[in-house]
């Protein structure tokens, strides 16, 4: 191991070991992105920048960091890919910024979220082959099955608003038939007070005075 090798690593856990050059580190990223924000012309431009935020996130990983690394990563993931932003910097991104990230399911995670939206796929080379096919066959059983989920869904609905349109269509011929069947016993209740009408309303010619 050489004496330089050997100086890093120190200074490497002399820094883990120290909260306040720590704490220091992450105010000055924050400050970073918050006063200087991501500008896309300057760096789309200047593609020099680009051996900077790699270097970045590399100390966001070795200086005790390393959970900032993947979402700076996937944010430059969907830009380049996903909104077609930043065609400059595409490579890098793909090359440089994913294997920066020091843990391994969160590289992996962001390597399958870079093939499912890197178009021609047969031109992805960040990544065995055999383990494209299989993403692929995952990503494709997935849109089939939220698209039976999705008809299902609507059969669903459909069978409910049709039950709900015979349930309401019922309710209404009892309705009716109760509103008869009352028109009826009020015939019968009011002809049982005068003899001389009958249940449809009309005098009796027996009970007309002569």
């Amino acid at each position: 191991m050489s004496y330089t090798l050997i100086e890093v690593q120190c200074f490497l856990q002399d820094f883990l070991n120290h909260s306040i050059a720590k704490e220091n580190l992450l105010k000055s990223y924050k400050l970073m992105l918050d006063f200087y924000g991501i500008r896309f012309h300057n760096l789309n431009s200047h593609t020099h920048n680009n051996l900077r935020i790699t270097r970045i996130l590399k100390c966001l990983g070795n200086l005790g960091y390393p959970h900032y690394q993947a979402p700076l990563v996937h944010f430059f993931l969907e830009e380049t890919l996903v909104n077609g932003q930043l065609p400059n910097i595409r490579d890098s991104v793909l090359s440089y910024f994913m294997f920066a990230v020091l843990d391994k399911t969160q590289r992996r995670n962001l390597i399958k979220y870079a093939y499912l939206n890197y178009e021609p796929k047969d031109e992805f080379v960040w990544c065995p082959k055999k383990i494209q096919k299989l993403w692929s066959m995952q990503s494709k059983a997935a849109k089939e099955e939220a698209a039976d989920s999705l008809e299902l869904q609507d059969d669903t609905l459909i069978s409910d608003s049709e039950a709900q349109e015979e349930e309401n269509l019922s309710a209404d011929e009892s309705d009716a038939q109760a509103q008869k069947e009352t028109l009826n016993l009020n015939s019968d209740f009011y002809a049982a007070l005068l003899p001389g009408t009958t249940s449809e309303g009309y005098a009796s010619p027996s009970g007309t005075e002569d």
